[in-house]
Formats: structure tokens, C-alpha cells, sequence
């Protein structure tokens, strides 16, 4: 993932696009776990856009990180 940008990125929305470049899931797979809670809340900002809080997203690869490190070979 790509740590750069969420660390350029630490307060404002993000779109979808920026999101999936962090984690690199379908669409599909990103809004299916979005109603399920499995992802952070999406926030309309206007009718036709959708945008996630940085922080939100940022706090959820920590834990995804956390949760299921890498491992080196």
C-alpha cells in the first residue's frame, strides 16, 4: 500500500479512486465491505460525490497492517 500518500494525505476526503490505490480491492469488493462495516463509512458531499474521511482510511490500514503483517523472505 501506499503509505506516502496517506501520510501526505492526514486530514480531508478521499476519493474512490485514491482509496483503491491503497487498497487495491475491486470496486465491487471495496462497497460490498463498506455496507458491511468491514471498511470505513463513505460520506456524500454532494449528490453525485462520495468521498471517504483520510483519517478514517489511514486508522484502517494501521489495523489492517497490525492485524496481518507481512512477513520477509
Amino acid at each position: 500500500m501506499n503509505e506516502t500518500l496517506v501520510a501526505n494525505q492526514l486530514s480531508g476526503f478521499l476519493r474512490l479512486e485514491q482509496v483503491l490505490q491503497l487498497i487495491p480491492v475491486s470496486k465491487a469488493t471495496w462497497w460490498n465491505g463498506c455496507r458491511s462495516g468491514q471498511f470505513p463509512k463513505p460520506y456524500k458531499l454532494a449528490p453525485r460525490v462520495t468521498a471517504w474521511k483520510a483519517n478514517d482510511i489511514r486508522q484502517w490500514i494501521e489495523r489492517f497492517d497490525s492485524t496481518y503483517p507481512t512477513t520477509e523472505i
